[in-house]
């Protein structure tokens, strides 16, 4: 079921940014007067197909990985004379660049409503406030303490721990300071500390935080069973949702934590464990998972997850913004983002930031359910994300790829002639080359990540 629930969040989302991305192609072009011959969602075989009054075929395909739009063009098929002025390729350049940037553009249009609507709605977030620091870290010897809330990054407010990430995401790979505002619970005795960074890298896996050593606030959290992974170690060992963990061999369990530190120290080693279910006290023997994370740390992994506990009023924030003010606050979030990209981007090609970071159709399958899962807000904001980097990646000049196309374009403009058939082959051939290239990395990347 969760599977199936996967793949429908999957296609709800790429259906979405990919018929958005395919219309501001379609708008513009009809608005140029170039003929449209079919708008397709999806590649492959259609599974349904319409038609309007201009004979614009509509396809929805059977593998929702993509899209286009098919025009009139003289480099394709042949033209009737009487339809020569409705080609793409008789239209003035400047036509020819509005209708291929129109597609990117509106998806970067469209985030910045994502954004819009989920300040109007409001976000119910934690307020990121410092919980344990790990021993030596860079962000005890600063001087950061526990119980504190972290208000700005580079003296940028930071309302929400994804704010606090995303304004340390910015900063990897760069070398110098850190600079972190603090403050009391009750917004008293605010305080500003430098962190040094040296060509500053992180592990996807566990955050900007985690290397700094900052652990957020969270309540104490009993380890009490809340799901079980289907086919996972927990599950064929017998424990239940429900089951709460008193120990681990012989470690007494109190906290979720010391029964994941427990559980990771261990791969493929029998583990007894002491459990209470419905008043009764019960052991269980079990061996972890050997699981290996990206920058190749070994550890345990039994598929059990933490049922979930109410945090405290004075932890929790809602942001809500008017319908004007969410205007100037969705744009500044849009801008954000498209300039976070951009830098890791140029940082992935510096070899800043590892390729490991690209991820595939699986990754992006596995998010969007789980938003979806979350709530309104967790999937707008996945949305507009995923818009982001859909725009911004058709945006490369890359052949094959509407920046590719634009980059012709921008050519003939200033040389007043089109780019020779000769060399757009040759950069249609590099250019799918290298994207299958990226697909293929992103695509193994997933399977790593599985």
């Amino acid at each position: 079921m969760e599977i199936l629930q996967t793949i429908a969040a999957a296609i709800v989302t790429l259906g979405i940014l990919v018929t958005i991305h395919e219309y501001g192609h379609f708008w513009v072009a009809r608005r140029c007067g170039v003929k449209v011959l079919r708008f397709s969602v999806g590649f492959g075989k259609p599974l349904y197909r319409w038609y309007d009054r201009q004979q614009t075929e509509y396809v929805i395909a059977a593998i929702p990985l993509g899209g286009y739009v098919k025009m009139l063009d003289e480099r394709e098929d042949d033209v009737p004379p009487e339809l020569r002025s409705q080609a793409f390729n008789t239209k003035p350049v400047g036509h020819r660049i509005a209708i291929v940037a129109a597609g990117p553009v509106v998806n970067l249009v469209f985030a910045v409503f994502a954004y819009w609507l989920m300040f109007v709605a409001g976000i119910n977030t934690v307020v990121p406030v410092i919980g344990e620091l790990k021993p030596e870290s860079v962000a005890m010897q600063a001087g950061l303490q526990s119980g504190r809330e972290l208000v700005a990054v580079d003296g940028h407010q930071t309302r929400t721990w994804e704010e606090v990430s995303l304004r340390l995401a910015a900063r990897i790979g760069d070398s110098g300071e850190l600079r972190l505002r603090t403050r009391e619970l009750n917004g008293t005795n605010e305080r500003e500390l430098g962190i040094p960074i040296q060509r500053w890298q992180f592990d996807e896996q566990h955050g900007p935080l985690f290397t700094l050593g900052i652990q957020p606030y969270r309540p104490q959290v009993p380890a009490t069973i809340g799901s079980l992974v289907e086919g996972g170690r927990a599950q064929l060992g017998g424990l239940q949702v429900g089951d709460r963990v008193l120990m681990v061999d012989d470690q007494s369990i109190e906290r979720w934590e010391q029964l994941v530190e427990q559980i990771r120290n261990r791969p493929e080693r029998l583990v007894r464990l002491q459990l209470e279910r419905q008043g009764r006290i019960l052991e269980l023997e079990l061996a972890p998972a050997r699981t290996e994370s990206e920058s190749g740390e070994v550890y345990g992994y039994i598929g059990a997850g933490v049922q979930s506990v109410s945090w405290p009023p004075e932890m929790m924030r809602e942001v809500r913004f008017s319908v004007i003010e969410a205007v100037p606050a969705a744009v500044a979030k849009s801008g954000q983002m498209i300039g976070l990209t951009l830098e890791s981007i140029w940082k992935m090609l510096q070899g800043l930031i590892s390729v490991k970071n690209l991820s595939g159709p699986i990754t992006i399958a596995k998010v969007a359910g789980a938003s979806a899962a979350s709530g309104l807000e967790s999937f707008l904001n996945f949305l507009a994300y995923l818009s982001i980097s859909l725009g911004i990646l058709n945006l490369l000049p890359i052949p094959v790829l509407d920046g590719g196309h634009l980059l012709y374009y921008l050519v003939e403009a200033v040389r007043g002639k089109p780019v020779s058939e000769k060399t757009q082959v040759l950069g249609l051939k590099i250019g799918m080359s290298l994207l299958l290239g990226l697909m293929l990395l992103a695509l193994y990347n997933d399977v790593l990540r599985l």
